[in-house]
């Protein structure tokens, strides 16, 4: 085994490469992208400096976790400013400028307010009479604000 080792050449490391890009295309979601650049830019290495084996896997190791760090850090990065974006299956976020008619009077302190087939904890900074409507301006959590379409926004 160390004999297979010890005959890698700049030609194994690309073509493990490559390798390692076409099993990508078969929609590994990005894992063995990084790992098939890794094994490219060993190639690359061992193609200008002569290194011996264990340093050649080394730095595939190396490379590997870096590009793959990298990558994540990117991503993570990405999908945070794309989910506070997001509406998609987030319900409260999807209530913000809906519209009801409030079914019972509603105090300053807070009450509920039915919204489809479910009811919600709400507050307001008036006193409101039943038939009022309503808009849903904010949500924390549970809590519905709302305002009377009545008042000015400003």
């Amino acid at each position: 085994m160390i004999e297979l080792l010890e005959q890698m050449n700049l030609w194994h490391w690309f073509a493990l490469g490559l390798l390692l890009l076409a099993v990508e295309l078969l929609g590994t979601a990005g894992y063995f992208l990084w790992l098939g650049i890794s094994a490219i830019l060993v190639g690359v290495l061992v193609s200008t400096l002569p290194i011996g084996w264990q340093v050649q896997w080394v730095s595939f190791g190396s490379f590997s976790l870096i590009t793959t760090w990298l990558w994540w850090r990117k991503q993570l990065s990405s999908d945070k400013q794309s989910d506070d974006s997001r509406e998609l299956n987030q319900r409260e976020k999807q209530l913000i400028g809906q519209t009801v008619f409030l079914t019972e009077d509603f105090s300053r302190s807070g009450g509920r307010i039915k919204l489809g087939d479910t009811t919600w904890s709400a507050r307001c900074s008036e006193d409101l009479s039943a038939g009022t409507e309503v808009k849903i301006v904010k949500v924390e959590g549970i809590i519905l604000y709302i305002k009377s379409n009545d008042q000015k926004t400003g």
